[in-house]
């Protein structure tokens, strides 16, 4: 456990949902993944858009949405986010279907609940617009691909490897040569033109 200790917990022991106001709003952006694994046949008809039920895709693209939006009546401890932008796309392959989502808010804590939320729901819909032409669909390997945003830095997982941990690539540390460090150095730019005008004076 971290030295933070259990941040959902009070001392008491009784659930709480963590105090956010402290924190400035950041622009934050969170990627999950899912697959609906299913027969070849299934996957030709999801992609000609032959389904009997209608355009799968197009149920899930809307699905993910809604189900981004209202990621806080599901999760009980999840904060309500001013979500911006939530993204639905698919990649058909043989024997599955590849859900993947994407959503952005400006906001003070991070929207990694609601694009697996999204990309979630998503999924089982495709599974409930197939389910009458093929019993033996599974849905699996729904995890979070990237996070950005926030004091932690970005964290993504490495290409094509589900079964690899997110890797951290912490903000660049003040007076580095990052963002921070660049502000420190533009700081001591304006101070020398400052002090060339009082000269020139």
């Amino acid at each position: 456990m971290s030295d933070r200790g259990l941040t959902h917990i009070d001392p008491l022991g009784r659930a709480r949902m963590v105090d956010v106001t402290p924190k400035e709003a950041t622009h934050r952006r969170a990627i999950a993944r899912a697959k609906v694994f299913m027969r070849p046949e299934t996957t030709s008809k999801v992609a000609s858009n032959a389904m009997s039920k209608g355009d799968v895709l197009g149920a899930a693209r809307i699905a993910g949405i809604q189900a981004a939006k209202r990621t806080s009546d599901l999760i009980p401890l999840c904060h309500p986010l001013l979500v911006g932008s939530v993204a639905i796309n698919f990649d058909i392959r043989d024997d599955w279907v590849e859900v993947e989502s994407q959503v952005d808010t400006v906001d003070r804590t991070g929207v990694e609940m609601e694009a697996l939320t999204a990309c979630a729901v998503a999924a089982l819909t495709i599974y409930d617009m197939c389910k009458s032409a093929d019993r033996s669909m599974v849905v699996g390997e729904l995890a979070l691909w990237e996070k950005t945003g926030g004091r932690s830095g970005v964290w993504r997982r490495p290409a094509g490897s589900i079964g690899e941990p997110l890797v951290n690539t912490p903000h660049p540390v003040a007076g580095g040569a990052g963002d921070d460090g660049l502000d420190a150095r533009i700081d001591d730019i304006l101070a020398e033109g400052a002090d060339d005008v009082d000269r020139d004076a």
